[in-house]
This record gives structure tokens, C-alpha cells and sequence, in this order.
């Protein structure tokens, strides 16, 4: 029993510090520092906004409006858009805006490719990457740049907000969004403490001289770009007032691929930031790695399962009250996610019920994500994820 009793209590160790613990040690110790303001007009800096699109006909035009809406002064940004090896009107749709660059190619060799390239050819110091397929604020840009003012600072990564779906698709939305405000409370709170670590390509900036090109090979281009700047000594700020809406994915299946490939990713960036491990050379970088990204991928989820086998194993040796309690915890738990995945429509019935079944779609994942990880069949190149359609305005 006592084996069985060592397992549990590290495991739920393990989680409890993953998910909360190391974010209230980082809040205890962090002092708030003033924000820094907007500069004015003529000491704003130079941005390439790129973005990276593959078969994107059905929001590409969306995007360029939106570029145009963004309230930054004309010559001091340009917008490269880069829609290699598409097979539908993307390149079309670009080429009728001459305010748009286009690094169109025919051969499709994944998106470091194109990120190396577009990167190559901008001509500004203050680099900003975002998807086809989000909407950013019009404040977005100046948000980003004005924490530029602060030399220590290599990059900024925006907020992602998840938008409302239309009626009667599969439930994807609530869960993703609930996700993401944990995960921006989470970005904050390591930013506070010294660096955003690893931001989403959704909405993230670097500085130009720090962007380190980037093997073909890699899947999370945005995650490793971003913790390379801080790699080199720098740190990426989080702000919160630039944040890129998009839509959730179209269904549970559309979602698991894109977060099981995002899994396979997550194990693929450990292997390409070994240093990181430093701690004698990082210290608070290493500490916030370590507790919010590498736990998440490479421990959690399977101590997840631990627990609840070495519960099983202590609630059937009759070890006590607490451990029945927790087992019994457990198992409806997990009962009500099994529950929410035959029977969908129950997660709009509660946020407990959402919660639930999205923690464990998120986990189970992430265990697939190892497996296709060891098999070295995810390709940098994939199939994109299919969204939702947006709730209509009639």
C-alpha cells in the first residue's frame, strides 16, 4: 500500500503544482511594474506584419480588411502575406490589394519555410506574425510596439480570444474559450515574474535581429521563435490589449487533431530547447519552462492517470475515508466528461460539465501527441483545421 500511497500523492503533486501551484509561488514573489505608454506618433517603429495563409479563400479578404482597419501610421508598417502551395483563389484574393506584398511560391515546404522567408524580405525592425484566419483589434499593433521602449524586451505576445460559434455545431467554443482566459491569466503571471514563455501564433512579435530561421521540420514555430529570443537573454512581454479573435474549431474531431498535433509539437520543442533546462544559466526562465510548459506536456497528463489508478489501488485496500472520497471525486469527474462526449448538448447545460470534459479532451490529447511524437509520423505540414461559421448578425 505504501508504494501505491507514494504514487498517488506525487502525482497529484505533480498536477496541483502544474495547474496552479507554480503561478501563486511566481504571483508571491513578483512585484508590479508601472506600464509603459504609447509613444508618440513620430517614435513608433517600423513593423512587418506577416502572415502565413494555406488554402485561406473563405477569410483571406477578411484579413486584409482588417489589416487596413488597424491604427498604425501607413509608412511605418507593411504587410507581407505568404500563401505557398494553395490550391484555391488565396493568391487571387491577394494579388487584387496592392497594399498587400506577396511571397507567393507554388511548392508547399511548411510554415518555418515560409516564416524564413517573409522574414528575409521585411524591410522593418519590429516583426509581427498573426493568422489568416484572426481578426485583430484596431489598438493591436501600438499595443505590441510600445513595450519595444524597454531594451530588455525581445518580443510580446498578444492575447487570443476564442469568438462565439453559430448554433447547432459540436461545442468546441465554450470549452477553447474558458481554456484561453485560464492560459492569458497563466501568461500574465509569468510575464510578470520575468517572460511570457512560448507564445501562440495567433498574435506574437519579435524583434527582427533576434528571429533565428528555423528547420523545416519544426511544428510549433511560433513556441520555439519566441522562447529562442528569450534564450539569447531577453524577455517576451504579454499584452493583453492586442488580442487576435477566431472562430473555434468546426467540431470535437477538427479539434483533436489540431491539439493532438499541437502535442506531438510540444514534445518536438523539448528536444530543440534542452538549454532551457539550465537552471544555473536561466534561473527564473528554467522555473517557469519547467512548471508551466514542460509539466504540461510531458508529466501531467499521465500523472493524471496515475492518480487515478493508485486511488483505485488504495480505495480497494480499504486505506480510508479520504481516499474513498477522493476516488469517488474522481470518478464522477471523469463520469461527467464520458457523459459530455456521448451526449454534447450537456455541456451547455454547465460550466462544470464544460470544464470537465474539455480538461480531459485537452489531456487525453496530449497523451496521443507523445505517441504520434514517437512515431515521427507528424509532419511540419498538415492539414489545416476547419472553423466554425460565425453566429449571424441577422
Amino acid at each position: 500500500m505504501l508504494f501505491w500511497l507514494i504514487l498517488f500523492l506525487a502525482s497529484c503533486a505533480i498536477v496541483l503544482y502544474n495547474y496552479a501551484g507554480y503561478a501563486v509561488i511566481a504571483r508571491l514573489i513578483t512585484r508590479k511594474a508601472a506600464p509603459l505608454p504609447v509613444p508618440d506618433e513620430d517614435r513608433l517603429p517600423g513593423v512587418s506584419l506577416i502572415v502565413a495563409a494555406y488554402n485561406e479563400e473563405d477569410c483571406i479578404a477578411a484579413k486584409i480588411a482588417n489589416c487596413a482597419e488597424l491604427d498604425y501610421p501607413g509608412d511605418k508598417i507593411e504587410f507581407l502575406f505568404i500563401s505557398d502551395g494553395s490550391t484555391d483563389r488565396t493568391e487571387s484574393i491577394v494579388l487584387d490589394h496592392p497594399a498587400i506584398r506577396s511571397l507567393h511560391q507554388p511548392q508547399r515546404q511548411g510554415k518555418s519555410n515560409a516564416l524564413n522567408r517573409a522574414v528575409g524580405e521585411a524591410r522593418m525592425d519590429i516583426l509581427v506574425f498573426c493568422d489568416a484566419n484572426t481578426v485583430l483589434n484596431p489598438d493591436a499593433i501600438r499595443q505590441i510596439t510600445r513595450h519595444y521602449q524597454d531594451p530588455t524586451i525581445g518580443g510580446v505576445a498578444g492575447e487570443k480570444k476564442v469568438l462565439p460559434s453559430a448554433a447547432g455545431m459540436d461545442d468546441v467554443g465554450g470549452g477553447e474559450g474558458l481554456y484561453w482566459k485560464y492560459e492569458s491569466f497563466l501568461k500574465k503571471t509569468d510575464a510578470a515574474f520575468y517572460s511570457v514563455v512560448g507564445a501562440a501564433g495567433e498574435l506574437f512579435s519579435l524583434k527582427r535581429e533576434l528571429f533565428e530561421p528555423l528547420p523545416d521540420s519544426v511544428i510549433l514555430d511560433d513556441f520555439v521563435s519566441s522562447l529562442k529570443v528569450t534564450q539569447r537573454g531577453y524577455r517576451v512581454q504579454y499584452e493583453p490589449g492586442a488580442y487576435a479573435m477566431e472562430l473555434p474549431s468546426y467540431s470535437l474531431h477538427d479539434e483533436q487533431k489540431r491539439k493532438v498535433r499541437i502535442a506531438a509539437g510540444g514534445f518536438q520543442a523539448i528536444g530543440l530547447l534542452l538549454p532551457l533546462f539550465a537552471f544555473w544559466k536561466y534561473p527564473r526562465l528554467s522555473f517557469l519552462y519547467i512548471s508551466h510548459r514542460v509539466l504540461r506536456w510531458a508529466l501531467s497528463p499521465f500523472c493524471l492517470l496515475l492518480a487515478f489508478l493508485s486511488n483505485g489501488m488504495l480505495f480497494l485496500d480499504h486505506a480510508g475515508l479520504p481516499f474513498t472520497l477522493l476516488f469517488l471525486a474522481q470518478s464522477a469527474f471523469y463520469g461527467i466528461a464520458a457523459l459530455a462526449a456521448l451526449i454534447p448538448a450537456l455541456q451547455q447545460k454547465s460550466k462544470l460539465v464544460k470544464i470537465s470534459y474539455y480538461f480531459v479532451f485537452m489531456n487525453v490529447c496530449a497523451i496521443l501527441g507523445f505517441f504520434r511524437f514517437l512515431r515521427g509520423n507528424q509532419k511540419a505540414t498538415w492539414e489545416k483545421a476547419r472553423r466554425a461559421q460565425a453566429v449571424s448578425k441577422a
